[in-house]
């Protein structure tokens, strides 16, 4: 299993293991960041190693072929000097180092695909890096404004509640009971204007039994001249007297 596999099949149980305890998002986001920066630095270490290895079997490659190379000229040097045997033995060590050779060979070839996977897998994981830590920085916004707008309704709801209303009733209750008590209160009036208001009634009255008097005299008046002419008093005269 490749490093990449495994940083997922970590991040995937993970987060399932959070997500099971109800943990707060932007927790799952580090958690996943903190997880790729750990598998980067591995994946580069992997690849560092990888390609040290590489450069050490090249070398062991370039060794075996000029051994390969010494062992035919050998061989080439024995069959000019008449002497097979030698031909043939340096031919034999030639089959060895090319079956070395061959073998590096496909080491190297190992060696230089995995670093090409592991080198895939890093640029995968930057792009995925930078899009989760882009994410994050969203998602810390979100969850601010999110925590904000739960605030701002815990309060209406807390402001809508049957217990402050009951408050605010009671305080109107108290509020008007205390303007029932101000208009009770008597505002004693000035007291020039209490005894301008009693002259104002003496003269009143005064006006009053002038017109009274003068109403009198007429009355006495008439009767008097209505005695001349009848003793007797009409019925309606005396109605009119009476008035």
């Amino acid at each position: 299993m490749g490093i990449f596999s495994r940083f997922k099949d970590i991040v995937s149980s993970n987060i399932s293991a959070m997500l099971d305890k109800a943990e707060d998002p932007e927790k799952l986001v580090r958690l996943m960041i903190r997880e790729m920066e750990e598998t980067l630095v591995e994946l580069k270490a992997g690849c560092a190693s990888s390609m040290a290895e590489a450069r050490r079997v090249r070398r062991e490659l370039d060794g075996v072929l000029d051994q390969v190379d010494r062992w035919d000229r050998r061989a080439e040097l024995a069959v000019t000097s008449g002497r097979e045997d030698l031909a043939r033995e340096a031919l034999l060590e030639r089959r060895r180092e090319n079956e070395r050779a061959d073998a590096l060979r496909r080491e190297l070839d190992e060696i230089d695909a995995l670093v090409a996977r592991t080198q895939a897998d890093m640029d995968v994981l930057d792009e995925k890096l930078a899009a989760a830590r882009e994410k994050q920085r969203m998602l810390v916004q979100r969850h601010v404004h999110a925590r904000v707008r739960r605030q701002a309704r815990e309060d209406v709801r807390r402001a809508a509640s049957l217990e402050v209303m009951h408050r605010f009733e009671e305080l109107e209750r108290r509020v008007e009971h205390m303007e029932a008590e101000a208009d009770a209160v008597r505002v004693p009036s000035d007291s020039r204007n209490g005894l301008d208001a009693a002259f104002a009634d003496l003269e009143t009255r005064d006006e009053l039994e002038r017109e009274l008097a003068a109403l009198r005299a007429r009355v006495g008046e008439r009767a008097g001249n209505s005695g001349k002419g009848d003793t007797t008093p009409r019925h309606d005269e005396v109605s009119g007297a009476g008035e």
